[in-house]
């Protein structure tokens, strides 16, 4: 969707506004559009997992800080960083049961991360074990180093961990 969305585009009782990546309005800005459904869940997880809780004034214990693992060996650090996003995952994606967690060097941004989370959706209002159906969505975000890339809804997001929190976007 592209353009200034209005009510009538709203489909589903899940949404908000798609973050600009571009920080500027150029070419492919996400101004004034909105995603939707699971569009909106993946982009609720980049938010997540690329801001380091203490970004936000609001909300200080908000987002999951696995840039503490960026200079350990991945082997070594790759249980934690599981561990750290699935609690983070828990505590602020209520519509979601993880069911991965995956972590590797990333290969298109030098000293970066690249975690990849496969999850399910819940139903609302119903206890945590009660997913819809078996579908596992899969999110890939790409945290630390010079991670500025636009993101895309076919391959995952890729943001910057300070791109959050400080006005950025």
């Amino acid at each position: 969707m592209s353009g200034t969305a209005t009510l009538a585009d709203v489909t589903s009782a899940d949404w908000s506004l798609e973050l600009d990546a571009t920080a500027g309005g150029g070419t492919g800005s996400g101004i004034g559009s909105i995603v939707q459904a699971l569009d909106d869940v993946n982009q609720c997880i980049a938010i997540i997992l690329t801001t380091i809780p203490g970004e936000d004034p609001f909300r200080p214990t908000f987002g999951c800080d696995i840039t503490q693992y960026l200079d350990q060996p991945i082997q070594a650090a790759q249980s934690a960083i599981a561990g750290t996003v699935t609690n983070a995952l828990a505590t602020w994606e209520p519509r979601i049961t993880v069911k991965s967690v995956t972590s590797t060097v990333s290969a298109a941004s030098p000293g970066a991360l690249d975690v990849t989370v496969s999850w399910v959706l819940k139903l609302a209002g119903t206890a945590p074990q009660i997913v819809i159906g078996n579908t596992v969505q899969s999110t890939t975000v790409t945290v630390g180093a010079a991670a500025t890339a636009a993101p895309s809804r076919a391959s995952g997001f890729v943001f910057g961990a300070s791109a959050f929190g400080t006005g950025a976007f």
